[in-house]
């Protein structure tokens, strides 16, 4: 499968400079597929779908909510670059936060007519 909503660069940069670099790109698109199957799934809209045909500054509350899901597992895959386990615990919960506000937004009847309209 490709990446649709998001990039491996924008999951490497949510996940951190000391993500490991033993994920490879292949990984990385494992890791966005399954993010945005999530996000597909909580909404129940398809996104993947439609999202060549959406605004391009709309796109970004998807990538948002992708690439915070990809980051969590990216960073769960290795954590031993981190620093300290309180580092881990922080940016997984400010990643964890950020998916959850992203996925309200999203599922908001309102929100979702912005996003889809043209």
């Amino acid at each position: 499968m490709v990446e649709t909503m998001a990039d491996s660069g924008a999951v490497k940069l949510k996940a951190g400079a000391n993500v490991s670099t033993a994920l490879t790109s292949a990984q990385y698109t494992q890791l966005i597929n399954q993010a945005e199957s999530y996000v597909n799934l909580l909404t129940r809209i398809n996104y993947t779908d439609t999202y060549s045909g959406l605004n391009d500054d709309k796109k970004k509350i998807l990538e948002e909510a992708v690439s915070c899901h990809a980051a969590t597992a990216a960073i769960n895959y290795d954590m031993s670059g981190y620093t300290s386990r309180q580092e881990v615990l922080n940016m997984l919960n400010l990643l964890w936060a950020r998916l959850v506000e992203a996925i309200k937004l999203l599922k908001g009847k309102d929100q979702q007519a912005f996003v889809s309209e043209a």
